[in-house]
């Protein structure tokens, strides 16, 4: 069991930005928009679009059903986004 840290796509920040920006969403909306309200907050939103920390998978699988798209799309860098 090593230490190293897991990969992490490279793409991932500015795809979480674009879909909250997309959306004409603050972070605190975002995270009403995923029905995440009292499990993460504003500041996890932040951290999440800085690459600072990876969203957990439920995370993201919200964000991929809140736009209709699959969990592949957010997490392979060579997939756009949906327009």
């Amino acid at each position: 069991m090593g230490s190293a840290r897991r990969w992490t796509p490279k793409r991932l920040r500015t795809k979480l930005i674009h879909i909250r920006t997309r959306l004409d969403l603050s972070q605190s909306e975002m995270v009403d928009a995923l029905g995440l309200k009292g499990k993460i907050n504003r500041e996890d939103i932040s951290k999440f679009e800085r690459g600072l920390r990876e969203p957990p998978l439920p995370v993201l699988l919200r964000y991929a059903r809140l736009i209709g798209a699959p969990l592949e799309t957010l997490v392979d860098d060579k997939m756009d986004l949906p327009n």
